[in-house]
């Protein structure tokens, strides 16, 4: 699993060497660092979303499954 991490001090510096002042540069290191704080998706998150879905398909599946064996049934009746 890679680490994502952000520097903000080395991006500060690198805002502040292309004529930002410092105060531009630190609200938008801030800003950056919300944004991929917010955005960022973790491995957990993510085993959990896959598991959400695994589990609902499962029952589709299940619920096709069952109507499929009562169309035979009735069909085995009726002929």
């Amino acid at each position: 699993m890679a680490i994502v991490t952000f520097d903000t001090r080395e991006f500060i510096k690198r805002l502040k060497s292309v004529g930002f002042t410092e105060e531009q540069a630190e609200v938008f290191a801030s800003e950056h660092r919300r944004i991929i704080d917010d955005h960022l998706v973790t491995q957990d998150h993510l085993d959990t979303r896959l598991r959400e879905l695994e589990y609902r398909l499962i029952i589709k599946l299940g619920g096709m499954m069952m109507a499929a064996i009562a169309v035979v049934a009735t069909l085995v009746k009726i002929l």
